[in-house]
């Protein structure tokens, strides 16, 4: 069975961790799957609240914690630098307020194990029939336009690039993703295929298109608390013009 490491950033997260649910999917699951949680310099008691979960799961929960607040983007990197020296054939990232459940990654191990030409699944929110995702009307519509500006940048059609579940092989060129710093804050997923692209070009690896699967989820919902506001659009496009100059000159 793939072993499977997921990286969850937290940052002052101690009131919205939802520690029953981690508790329960670590007692369903299998021990193929394990947690590296990255505090990310809390200033509330978040450290302590995940110190109390790795105690309950030792197996299969890890926390590494960043002396100061550095940001999602340098959380998640780290934690995959990290997660370079562990024996996985997977590592993904998660965000810590499981807007996208973790049922899903399953799902995702899945889809890496029975596709060996796909190296990275990217959840995706698809609200489709049948399919329970719970996106306010403004986000949700301000995603599809910054959605259709990443496709025209990056010239690539991808549906969703925000979403906080990815999964990724674990193999040298995936790391390879995530040796230096971001230069953007808000959209480090959006470089994170920017950085791709820039790989295919220069090393002539497969077409990225090729190598992303977009994974429309069954579920996903807006959670209270969420750090990310509204005026960030503006912010993100703005990163997006500079990831334009950096990587596609």
């Amino acid at each position: 069975m793939s072993r499977s490491l997921i990286v969850v950033p937290c940052y002052n997260e101690a009131r919205r961790l939802d520690l029953s649910s981690f508790c329960g999917f670590l007692e369903r699951k299998t021990d193929a799957i394990q947690f590296l949680f990255v505090n990310d310099g809390s200033t509330d008691n978040t450290l302590a609240v995940l110190e109390e979960l790795q105690q309950a799961h030792p197996q299969a929960i890890d926390v590494f914690p960043l002396p100061q607040n550095q940001g999602k983007a340098e959380a998640v990197r780290q934690g995959f630098l990290q997660a370079a020296t562990r024996d996985i054939d997977f590592v993904g990232f998660w965000d810590a307020d499981l807007a996208t459940p973790l049922e899903a990654i399953p799902d995702f191990c899945r889809l890496l194990e029975e596709n060996p030409t796909i190296d990275v699944v990217f959840g995706s929110r698809v609200q489709l029939l049948g399919r329970s995702i719970e996106r306010s009307t403004a986000r949700h519509y301000l995603g599809r336009m910054f959605a259709t500006t990443v496709s025209l940048v990056l010239g690539l059609k991808v549906y969703d690039t925000q979403c906080g579940a990815k999964l990724f092989r674990a193999h040298p060129d995936t790391f390879a993703l995530f040796r230096e710093p971001f230069a953007t804050r808000w959209i480090f997923d959006v470089e994170i295929i920017a950085r791709m692209i820039r790989t295919e070009q220069e090393a002539a690896t497969r077409p990225t298109a090729e190598r992303i699967y977009e994974y429309p989820l069954a579920h996903w919902r807006d959670v209270q608390g969420s750090k990310l506001k509204s005026a960030d659009f503006l912010k993100a496009i703005y990163e997006l013009l500079h990831l334009r100059l950096t990587y596609f000159k």
